[in-house]
């Protein structure tokens, strides 16, 4: 894993394939996401900054999780907990964060917005006074995983719609997955494709998975639906 600084107190930490990022107050760091391979993204943090560090979770897929365990709890949406315990094997303690809490680590403050349809407890991270949006896995420009029961298409729809209404207040979006940085103007272009795709007005092929099992890209140009 490499570290990579955004801005002042703001680091993504990169392993190839998944992204987590350090975001720092005056007060304390919060640690968004474990990244899939262990314990790094926690102790690349802790070579970051002094401040205490609390973890944020954007959703449970086991490629967010992995480093978990270093951690006494994780930050998240309750709506995450079967994805987290049953689905992926979590460990510790969830404390809940809900919609439109404020997450503030002095001096710098995180909005979090639920946006269910990748998973059910899916939550983007908005900084309004620097203009960015950590949307999780939900808004990218690479293969999006809308396949199986903890996925919602129509739910995903809404949840763009959701963070269109903020577009006026982001920047840049960084995505866990994907090019980095995104325009503001990549969520509705997103939405659109994403109705497309509902449509079956995109074209598809067999897409295999790593662990070998086949499901349907639908490719929409800007990025790619797995359903």
């Amino acid at each position: 894993m490499e570290a990579i600084r955004i801005d002042n107190g703001t680091w993504r930490i990169e392993d190839g394939f998944v992204r987590c990022f350090l975001i720092e107050g005056r007060s304390r760091a919060l640690l968004v996401d474990t990244g899939a391979t262990g314990d790094e993204a926690g102790l690349i943090a802790r070579n970051l900054t002094d401040l205490p560090i609390e973890l944020l979770n954007t959703h449970a897929d086991r490629d967010h999780i992995a480093g978990n365990r270093r951690f006494p709890y994780a930050l998240m949406h309750p709506a995450e907990a079967a994805n987290y315990y049953n689905a992926n094997g979590g460990q510790g303690e969830i404390l809940p964060v809900e919609d439109g809490q404020i997450i503030d680590l002095g001096g710098r403050k995180l909005e979090v917005m639920l946006i269910p349809g990748h998973t059910p407890g899916s939550i983007a991270l908005i900084d309004r006074e620097r203009g960015m949006l950590f949307p999780g896995d939900s808004v990218q420009n690479g293969n999006i995983f809308m396949f199986g029961t903890m996925r919602d298409m129509h739910a995903y729809i809404l949840s763009l719609k959701k963070l269109e209404t903020i577009e006026d207040c982001i920047d840049a979006i960084y995505p866990s997955h994907g090019s980095i940085p995104l325009s503001s103007s990549f969520i509705r272009e997103l939405r659109e494709k994403a109705v497309q795709c509902l449509e079956g007005k995109l074209p598809s092929a067999p897409f295999t998975l790593p662990d070998g099992n086949t499901v349907t890209r639908q490719d929409a140009q800007i990025a790619a639906f797995l359903t």
